[in-house]
């Protein structure tokens, strides 16, 4: 039931909010000449997928954890991205085609070991990542790998449609920060 919830409302959203997607990506070409990034991610199963967003750094910062990037990375136009969370709007693309979940555990890089290692001991691997989840409402971000790994647990063996749409909710009326950034 879930997937495909997540088909019809990235389908939505991709339709509704092309308009937007215009204005962002010409707003984002005049910031920093790219406005689109895409990184490799682990996604179900831990199969790598190619995650899509409005790019919020500059184009040359080191691809690591957002919480190891430092914030003299992030432009102007990309810290509105991040506090409104429009940075994330290109990801329903990817819920989409069924690599994502509206919610699920946000998919962690190939080189967060300890994250990896965490979510493998609790199965997190066995659903889709999601945009949103229990983790990011509570501000709990990849910086605390075990922690994580257990909200992700807890939310996974606890999720229904009713917490479904409470994280949607939540991350929508503003519930979290997402990923620190140092």
């Amino acid at each position: 039931m879930i997937r495909i919830l997540d088909f019809i409302f990235s389908l939505v959203g991709l339709v509704l909010g092309f308009p937007v997607f215009i204005i962002l990506f010409v707003v984002g070409l005049l910031d920093t000449g790219s406005p689109i990034f895409t990184q490799e991610r682990v996604g179900r199963g831990r199969k790598p997928f190619t995650l899509v967003k409005f790019r919020t750094m500059k184009k040359d910062t080191k691809s690591v954890a957002s919480h190891l990037a430092s914030s003299t990375s992030i432009t102007k136009f990309g810290h509105f991205l991040r506090k409104t969370k429009l940075d994330e709007l290109p990801q329903l693309w990817n819920v989409f085609k069924g690599e994502m979940s509206l919610v699920g555990p946000r998919p962690g890089l190939f080189n967060q070991e300890e994250l990896t290692k965490e979510r493998d001991e609790r199965g997190v691997y066995n659903v889709r990542p999601g945009i949103t989840g229990l983790a990011q409402v509570n501000e709990i971000d990849m910086s605390t790998p075990k922690l994580l790994a257990e909200t992700d647990k807890q939310m996974i063996d606890t999720l229904n449609l009713s917490s479904y749409f409470k994280y949607i909710l939540l991350t929508v009326t503003g519930k979290g920060s997402g990923d620190r950034v140092k």
